[in-house]
């Protein structure tokens, strides 16, 4: 167990035992049905023959258990004839005791390998030895606390004179141990390599094994191998040395006289055996003699056959032989020989099985055109009389198109042109590994007929040479048949061969003539004029296959476009869209705006009032918000009823510009939706912001709970078609990208009715401008890093869509929640280039004018990266503590 702990077993108690099991085993019962997992019977052990105490493990099958015998520690297989009863005086606990060495105790800093190497110390000390034991006292777990000694020799001195153990403190080192009154004892140590127990000096063995007579085998065990650990009982093999005789005073002479009659015929066998062996060992070296000499005499065989065969029919042969064998492995690779089956299975591929245009596919490109031409021409169209018309015309035209749409559907439909497209793909793919890339060497339409005409003569050549060689291979079959049959008489039938065969019908010459025939045939490169006709023959295949695919991706086009077109037109047929329900949310805008500046003229008198009251004043202004509300709200209303009428104006109804222009639907789409008509500066609670602007009129108010800006631009008849064309411009690339795009919302643009003033409503973001931001609670390097890749989403997004920013500063920056960057809009009134030359911005001694611009060039999507670069340095970099920044930069 370790280095101061073992088993032992009393000698007299393991002989009693053995003997008592000897005599009640034999006549005992075997185990049947089910056997009782806590009993204990007596197993048979495989090694030694005799009787052991066991317990059943499990039950293999009807016939097998596994069983482990208790007073060993090891386990087997048996037979359940081999497992038995035996009687309640035998069915007590196992006999082994574990032992701890008196007064030891283990190192506290003793690692596992000191471990390991005290138990084997201890091991070699007390491993089949005979010891003494002191018993000194017994733990509660049933562990005895002794002395032991081997001869004068006290195992626990020398365990810790080695270090493996050390003295105890108190003389009783285990806890909860009961003294003892000191015996002597003597104990037979487990061993624990689990070694068998033996049997050879044990006084009187009469026990027989059941079944067969005799009990045990005296000679057995000594030739056993020790080592082994399936079947072996962990009992040392020391000798016993005392063995009562009242306990053996039953045993019989006869028994006693049988036993010795077995070791006897046990030795004889023995003798027989190593004569047997003897034996064995000179036949084996005999056997081994004549197999030299059969090698010897064969070697010499065939060095005279080797010397026969230098005669002129040997050397014929041998060389003919050399010859067939390259041909066979020729023919052999050549077996499916094709001349090009791949090419022509694609031909045949691209020609009977290609895919035809559906019939109305013409049709409907005619029929398609004619029906854009019908729109273009309602759209030009300034008149609205002409334009009813045109739209007679065009109504008429979208009912055919539809008619032929439908039918183009269903001829489709029962195309297989996703599985075609596979085919072509692969097709194409698995012909370009062959013949590599399309060289385009002759674009001719007779390339397919001259390669199957060569494909035919090459094969008609083939076979003729292949059909001559087998005749001439057969001829040659036959002779070297005979040429075997010959035994005794080589060299005559030789010479009758030669003058007969070689000499006379010429087998050998054709052979060889045809030999070399079908090897040029076989493995000759293909010359030019070949090659011409296969890559010919490959650059028309190609080119079909890429004109069919052409046919299915515009097949496949024009399907996806008149199912859409069948989808959304179904709803339009014969019919005209209604402005009605824009009509109904101006008539609500103009309700609420009435409503709106009413309660603001009551709100205004009561507080110059005398009989000023703040409940009312209350409920008013709560009143006046949510007028406020509503008006937004319906103004988004607004705006998704002109998306929608603009959508229709775009696909099927150009006209409707032309039949409302009270609904202004027009002016919207020309203001990629950004300008309404619907918000007047009067109806919003504004606060004027001086500390954020000095050149324009800037004023913050609150919509839907929503902070915004009111940027305001003196505008006149010449700029506010520009100012409209640049917002629209920056608000559509918004539009696409939303949040995504890095750029801050334009929300509303509307004119100013009594001044010349354009509105711009923003989000606003109090304090969030990076050079706010910078100047109160500056960014940690990585939210600088989250920002201003924002920022650069934000330039990519404008200079994408060929927009130049041209004024990016610091306060037009935005750090939004510190980790999103945003680019501010810019003034809408100036051109690119004015705003570039207006931005002299400095930070921190950094001037963000690029170097272009100061020596007069355009603004370009580079100045704004130069102006970006000195504010990514700027915001990474402590630029205060930098001294000569301007010039390093």
């Amino acid at each position: 167990n370790d280095d101061s702990s073992h088993h032992s077993i009393r000698n007299n108690e393991v002989l009693k035992l053995s003997c008592e099991l000897a005599e009640v085993c034999p006549q005992g019962t075997s185990v049947f049905g089910n056997p009782d997992l806590t009993k204990i019977y007596a197993g048979c052990f495989s090694e030694d023959n005799c009787w052991y105490r066991c317990k059943v493990q499990q039950v293999i099958s009807d016939e097998k258990c596994r069983v482990l015998y208790i007073d060993y520690g090891n386990s087997e297989i048996l037979s359940r004839s081999d497992i038995v009863e035996i009687p309640k005086n035998l069915q007590y606990p196992s006999i082994a005791k574990k032992c701890r060495l008196w007064g030891l105790q283990l190192p506290p800093n003793q690692d596992l390998n000191q471990f390991d190497q005290g138990r084997k110390f201890l091991c070699s000390l007390i491993f089949e030895k005979e010891i003494k034991i002191r018993h000194k006292a017994t733990c509660q777990n049933g562990t005895v606390i002794a002395q032991a000694e081997y001869g004068k020799v006290d195992i626990g001195d020398e365990v810790v004179k080695k270090g493996f153990a050390e003295k105890c403190k108190s003389p009783i080192n285990a806890i909860n141990c009961n003294e003892k009154k000191t015996d002597v004892a003597q104990y037979q140590p487990l061993n624990a390599k689990f070694s068998p127990p033996t049997w050879e000096n044990r006084p009187n063995p009469s026990v027989s094994r059941r079944l067969k007579g005799h009990f045990g085998d005296q000679i057995g065990t000594s030739t056993k191998n020790e080592n082994h650990m399936g079947n072996y009982l962990p009992f040392a093999k020391g000798i016993l040395k005392v063995c009562d005789s009242s306990m053996v005073s039953n045993i019989s002479l006869a028994k006693i006289k049988e036993d010795q009659k077995l070791i006897e015929e046990n030795e004889k066998l023995k003798k027989e055996t190593e004569a047997l062996k003897e034996e064995n060992q000179i036949l084996h070296l005999e056997s081994k003699e004549l197999q030299s000499e059969e090698k010897e005499a064969s070697k010499k065989s065939f060095e005279l056959l080797d010397k026969t065969l230098h005669t002129y029919v040997g050397t014929k042969m041998r060389s003919l032989t050399a010859k067939v064998e390259v041909l066979k492995e020729v023919r052999r690779a050549n077996m499916n020989v094709h001349f090009g089956d791949d090419l022509s299975k694609a031909v045949k591929e691209v020609t009977e099985r290609c895919l035809i245009a559906p019939p109305s596919l013409e049709k409907l490109e005619k029929i398609w055109a004619e029906y854009n031409l019908a729109q273009e021409m309602i759209r030009l169209c300034k008149n609205v009389n002409e334009s009813e018309v045109l739209i007679l015309r065009r109504n008429e035209v979208q009912q055919h198109v539809y008619t032929t749409v439908e039918e183009f559907i269903l001829e489709v439909d029962e195309l297989a042109i996703s599985g075609r497209s596979t085919t072509l793909q692969e097709l194409s793919g698995s012909l370009e590994a062959i013949y590599g890339q399309v060289s385009e060497l002759d674009d001719s339409e007779e390339a397919f007929q001259q390669f199957f005409e060569w494909k035919r003569i090459k094969l008609e050549e083939f076979n003729r040479v292949r059909s001559t060689t087998n005749a001439s291979l057969q001829i040659l079959a036959r002779w070297f048949s005979d040429i075997v049959k010959v035994e005794q008489t080589f060299y005559l039938f030789c010479i009758s061969v030669r003058g007969s065969a070689l000499s006379k019908d010429k087998t050998g010459e054709k052979l060889q003539a045809f030999y070399l025939l079908f090897m040029c045939n076989s493995t000759q490169e293909q010359d030019e004029a070949d090659k011409e006709i296969t890559l010919n023959a490959y650059d028309k295949v190609i080119q079909r296959i890429r004109q069919e695919q052409h046919l299915i991706t515009v097949v496949q086009s024009k399907y996806l476009a008149s199912v859409e077109f069948k989808k959304q037109i179904v709803e339009w047929l014969n019919k005209s869209p209604s402005i009605d329900n824009l009509l109904s949310i101006k008539k609500i805008l103009k309700n609420l705006k009435a409503r709106l500046r009413w309660k603001l003229v009551e709100k205004n008198n009561l507080e110059e009032s005398d009989d000023y009251s703040e409940h009312e004043i209350t409920r008013i202004k709560e009143e006046i918000t949510g007028l406020r509300n509503s008006l937004i709200q319906e103004i988004y209303n607004e705006q998704e009823e002109y998306e929608r009428l603009t959508s229709l104006v775009q696909k099927w109804f150009p006209e409707l510009p032309l039949l409302h222009p009270e609904a202004g639907i027009l002016t919207y789409m020309n203001s990629g939706g950004l300008l309404t008509v619907s918000l007047e500066r009067d109806l919003l609670d504004a606060e004027p912001m001086k500390e954020l602007s000095t050149k324009r009129p800037l004023v913050c108010s609150e919509v839907q709970e929503l902070k915004v800006l009111l940027k305001g631009y003196s505008v006149d008849v010449n700029t506010e078609a520009k100012v409209i064309e640049r917002a629209a411009k920056y608000h559509r690339v918004w539009s696409e990208f939303k949040e995504k795009s890095g750029l801050l919302q334009l929300m509303f643009l509307f004119l100013c009715k009594s001044d010349p003033l354009a509105y711009l409503m923003v989000p606003y973001y109090p304090g969030a401008s990076l050079g706010a931001l910078q100047a109160s609670t500056p960014l940690t390097l990585e939210e600088s890093l989250k920002v201003m890749k924002g920022v650069a989403r934000g330039l990519h997004t404008l200079h994408k869509a060929n927009i130049v920013h041209g004024s990016l500063h610091t306060n037009n920056v935005f750090a939004v929640n510190r980790e999103q960057g945003i680019v501010g809009d810019f003034d809408f009134t100036k051109s690119a280039a004015q705003r570039a030359s207006m931005n002299s911005m400095v930070v921190r001694s950094l001037n963000l004018t690029s170097p272009e611009i100061r020596m007069g060039q355009l603004a370009s999507p580079s100045s704004d990266m130069y102006a970006y670069g000195c504010l990514l340095f700027w915001v990474c970099y402590d630029m205060p503590r930098k001294q000569g920044v301007e010039n390093t930069v």
